[in-house]
């Protein structure tokens, strides 16, 4: 039989076209044109009716939710010309990213505005390239928690008209109670307006929706500090104990080794403090901590929380089998739980070659399983030791923790390497 032939391309690129709070006005000649000619017009309500009588393109709003409805909109009106209305610059924080992965980027004509970063920027006079954003915009605003440091300057994307006293209560909450706060309404229009104050003793009422919030970052004093490496004082997290302690889960995460984009899975998550310091290193990493306490688990939710990271993923059971169906990791880290039958073998195999696999103990009978696959498969085995200054009587003494021994392993990319651990044994 011959191929079937693929289907042919639209027959038109779709325009995306930024819109500022000024409306018609602030468009290009370009932009006008790109809108003028379109046979269907895309966007929000709000945009909608910024467009003139002279755009005659049928109007369509966005339902909610948006994402899923971007590509049964695109079948529907795929023949005719297409306009999409974006939010300043379509492809930061906008609909651009969407309609990309739908049409490819040969498929769309990207006309952009400036965008309210720019705007807030300019008016604040702060350089844009030292300005850190955080999105808040279908994201839990706990996320914000993990850009805070002192000194620096955040510009946060508002979902409504509620999130400047949400940000103002959770700066508060974590430390940052007197952080200049600034709320940019209408960037770019007629109704531009400013409210300034300082998070602590926040008390304006909700205003414009469309707004954009700056942050001038100053911690209250005796805060906990926490830095933006791997080590956070232990007495950031909750825990009953079990808890990767701050030297040795600073030297597992330079082992683990967090790149962007990646995936870890955190096994035997205790109280989550690898998982969640894998994320912190990038705000594109991903991770899964899968802990079989119940109790535990929710800990681990509350501390990814607190410490700016809700996206940890947390599956309660026991591994292996709450393994199963899980995305395949780029490294592993097991904390605990390793004499439990097949968990090694499990999690070899789930690694995709070239990943990490990084294991920690403190037993003998742990110890002398990794010592076993050390041998069976390479990699490196140290021993890891701190010890603290404590008092003895009127002087000052050394308290010795527990030694913890540390195998790690990247696994072959070779397709002629058996993956299965057990089958060395």
């Amino acid at each position: 039989m011959p191929p079937t032939p693929s289907p042919a391309p639209p027959p038109y690129p779709v325009a995306v076209v930024g819109i500022g709070a000024d409306g018609w006005a602030g468009l290009s000649g370009t932009a006008r044109e790109a809108l003028r000619g379109a046979e269907v017009l895309i966007g929000g309500a709000r945009q909608l009716d910024l467009l003139p009588p002279e755009c005659a393109g049928a109007r369509v709003a966005w339902p909610s939710p948006l994402r899923p409805a971007v590509p049964r909109l695109l079948a529907e009106h795929g023949e005719r010309r297409i306009a999409v209305l974006a939010s300043g610059d379509p492809m930061f924080y906008g609909i651009g990213r969407a309609l990309a992965e739908e049409r490819g980027p040969e498929g769309l004509r990207v006309l952009p505005h400036p965008s309210s970063v720019s705007y807030a920027c300019a008016r604040l006079g702060w350089p844009l390239e030292d300005t850190e954003v955080v999105t808040l915009v279908g994201r839990p605003a706990e996320r914000l928690a993990a850009s805070l440091y002192e000194g620096r300057r955040l510009l946060v994307l508002s979902a409504d008209a509620g999130t400047p006293a949400t940000v103002a209560a959770l700066l508060t909450d974590r430390g940052f109670g007197p952080s200049r706060v600034r709320v940019l309404e209408q960037l770019g229009g007629e109704d531009e307006a400013y409210v300034d104050g300082v998070a602590g003793t926040w008390e304006h009422p909700p205003g414009d929706r469309l707004n954009v919030v700056a942050i001038e970052c100053r911690a209250s004093a005796g805060a906990l500090r926490l830095g933006a490496v791997p080590g956070l004082p232990d007495e950031a997290y909750e825990h009953d104990g079990q808890l990767t302690k701050r030297h040795i889960r600073a030297a597992t995460l330079g082992t683990l080794a967090p790149a962007p984009g990646e995936l870890l899975w955190d096994v035997g998550g205790g109280s989550g403090s690898i998982a969640i310091e894998w994320l912190r290193a990038h705000r594109s990493c991903r991770a899964v901590s899968v802990e079989r306490d119940p109790v535990r688990a929710e800990r681990i939710t509350r501390n990814a929380e607190r410490l700016g990271v809700p996206g940890l993923r947390v599956v309660t059971g026991p591994a292996p089998s709450a393994l199963a169906g899980l995305d395949t990791p780029d490294a592993v880290f097991i904390g605990g739980g390793l004499t439990a039958p097949g968990l090694l073998d499990a999690c070899w195999e789930a690694l995709r070659p070239g990943g990490r696999l990084v294991a920690n103990t403190v037993t003998l009978e742990s110890e002398a399983l990794l010592a076993g696959r050390h041998k069976a498969y390479g990699g490196e085995l140290v021993r890891l030791s701190a010890a603290h200054a404590v008092p003895v009587g009127g002087f000052t003494g050394w308290r010795q923790a527990m030694p913890v021994t540390q195998w790690s392993v990247t696994k072959p990319s070779s397709s002629d390497v058996r993956s299965h651990m057990g089958d060395r044994r």
